[in-house]
């Protein structure tokens, strides 16, 4: 609960510090009070308190999760400098906007009310739909928020219809007793109940970015700043998990026969359409974004075991993923802005030449990505497939597990480009403040493979 009013405080301030002359004190504060956040958040640790009539609780989880996503923010806002450095008249409402989504965010891994979920949501949700458009003059950032906010509007009222189905079959929007209406242990369940249940399946897996609910992310994320992209892909995807396992783990792990066919079939087509259509792609931005669609996958795998290890399994992907994320979408971002706007893979060539280390956090990042040992995602799905086994779908384990070996092959496209290529350009310059951050994720991607125990039994 602190966390939700100080980063609404703090958002209200931003906006009004937008009146200053100069935006340079912008990124400094905005850090400031990220770390902030950070702090009172991790403060509640081992503490369990309920607020709005129980509709939001703070507990290890909600602290856990929401730790990720400020995090994630905090190492995002550093690649922002190039705003600065343009004197942005917006800067201000980008940050602003970067703290309400955060709002929306703290919500969603929180909430024990559907009303409370469906808010966060949305909190989440316009703000996105306004940083996926920021860049005005561009016609892919206009196109790009016009394709998310209709999707998203379309996807919400599919939402708000299954949370009132749910409502209509139970009586209740707590997710605590809705488990009772729906502890069946077989696939006798209620018409209505098992009708709301898909449609809000439906909703969350378009957040998550999900097939068959996919079809807008590669679109939209190749028309968003790639700084935004960035926080697309990691807190609006971490929030979503959280909030999907809080749904199917408390509501409705009694009713696991009923929902488990239509999400292993999800899962499946999941992990082959994003992997598949990542390894076809030319621009690394597409690429990401079908990376994208194949790590909702590995996620679902988790809520698909459904066990004790789930949860923790989660964490350690969501943490690991978005660390690897940032710092992909953070190195594009500086080698566009200095390559004439180049999102390819060849504006990569020779980068090991012309700035070693860009090269080396950006081999960093993929190696997490694509799962190899020594990187923190290699234990994410180490964890990931740990889970799944205990349950005794081994099939899925192999599926996987192929899956996987394809992403390795479009990780290390970037990866060989940067070594195996003639420069395309001259030196690429990064100030120092990016820098260090570069190094910072970089070493804690290595940390989280070489001491995966420092984190992977916190839940």
């Amino acid at each position: 609960m602190v966390s939700i009013i100080l980063l609404t405080s703090f958002g209200i301030l931003n906006l009004f510090l937008g009146f200053l002359k100069s935006n340079r004190i912008l990124l400094p504060l905005a850090l400031l009070f990220l770390i902030i956040v950070l702090g009172a958040n991790l403060a509640d640790w081992n503490q369990t308190e309920s607020y709005f009539n129980n509709m939001l609780t703070v507990d290890n989880f909600a602290v856990a999760f929401t730790s990720v996503v400020v995090l994630t923010s905090l190492l995002i806002l550093p690649f922002s400098t190039r705003y600065i450095r343009l004197n942005d008249d917006n800067l201000a409402e980008y940050f602003a906007l970067i703290l309400f989504s955060l709002v929306g965010a703290v919500m969603m891994v929180a909430y024990e009310n559907m009303l409370m979920l469906f808010i966060g949501i949305e909190i989440l949700s316009i703000s996105m739909y306004v940083l996926a458009g920021s860049e005005k003059r561009s016609l892919r950032s206009n196109e790009a928020a016009l394709k998310y906010f209709l999707m998203g509007s379309f996807t919400t009222g599919i939402l708000l219809f299954g949370i009132a189905l749910i409502y209509g079959a139970t009586g209740t929007f707590y997710i605590t007793e809705i488990s009772a209406a729906a502890n069946t242990g077989t696939t006798d369940m209620s018409p209505m109940l098992g009708l709301g249940l898909l449609l809000v399946l439906i909703g969350i897996s378009f957040k998550v970015s999900a097939a068959p609910f996919h079809f807008w992310t590669p679109d939209v994320y190749e028309g968003t700043p790639a700084i935004f992209t960035g926080f697309m892909s990691t807190v609006v995807k971490v929030a979503g998990f959280a909030a999907f396992y809080k749904l199917l783990s408390v509501s409705f792990a009694g009713a696991y026969s009923f929902w488990f066919p239509t999400l292993v079939a999800m899962t499946v087509i999941t992990l082959v359409i994003g992997n598949i259509a990542a390894a076809a792609q030319d621009s690394f931005k597409r690429m990401m974004a079908y990376s994208s669609i194949s790590h909702a996958g590995y996620l679902m795998l988790a809520l698909l075991a459904l066990n004790s290890r789930s949860e923790n399994a989660i964490f350690f992907y969501s943490l690991a993923y978005s660390v690897a994320t940032v710092a992909a979408f953070g190195i594009l971002k500086i080698v566009s802005d200095q390559r004439e706007g180049d999102e390819s893979y060849a504006a990569f060539n020779g980068l090991s030449r012309t700035n070693p280390l860009l090269a080396f956090a950006m081999t960093v990042s993929m190696l997490s990505l694509a799962g190899i040992p020594l990187t923190g995602g290699f234990f994410g799905k180490f964890f990931i497939f740990g889970s799944v086994l205990e349950k005794d779908l081994l099939w899925l384990v192999v599926v996987g597990i192929l899956m996987s070996m394809v992403g390795i092959y479009y990780y290390f496209r970037v990866v060989i480009a940067m070594y195996m290529r003639e420069p395309s350009g001259e030196r690429l310059e990064v100030d120092a403040f990016t820098t260090f951050t570069l190094i910072f994720i970089a070493v804690l991607t290595i940390v989280l493979g070489i001491f995966p125990g420092l984190f992977s039994d916190i839940l």
